[in-house]
């Protein structure tokens, strides 16, 4: 029984030489940390979706880098490989405290003009001697 009981003596002791080990973060810099990126992506290349979220812009705060999402589904993606993306960056860079996160961007809802009324207000907005030239020459819009 005693043998039993150094084995778990053993077993905590390297668990906290372990610990000990990984606090010890090392600082990187922004050119590291996107090349370390580009090589994951270059590894996920076969994987067209996952490259192509890998690409985008992204950004850092503190020790979280952010990744600005167009739409809902790449958050999906985002998620099935960011414990995979979080631990290759850390191991590459010797930084535990790296964070993985993706934050939706709100884009501009474009407004589908449908008929020529609609496309010709959009057009004197931009250019309000239009609407002049239409009157002097007495054009229809709607035709």
């Amino acid at each position: 029984m005693s043998g039993l009981l150094s084995v778990e003596k053993k077993i905590e002791t390297t668990g906290s030489a372990a610990d000990t080990k990984m606090s010890a973060d090392e600082p990187f810099s922004e050119t590291q940390l996107k090349n370390t990126w580009n090589e994951f992506a270059e590894q996920r290349k076969k994987y067209q979706a996952e490259y192509q979220l890998l690409t985008q812009e992204f950004e850092m705060k503190e020790n979280q880098v952010i990744v600005h999402l167009h739409n809902p589904v790449q958050e999906g993606i985002l998620n099935n490989i960011r414990s995979e993306l979080g631990t290759f960056l850390r191991e590459k860079l010797r930084n535990s405290s790296i964070q993985v996160r993706g934050e939706l961007k709100e884009g501009e809802e474009k407004k589908i003009r449908y008929t020529n009324r609609e496309k010709f207000d959009y057009l004197i907005e931009k250019n309000p001697l239009l609407g002049e030239l239409k009157d002097r020459l007495g054009l229809d819009t709607d035709f």
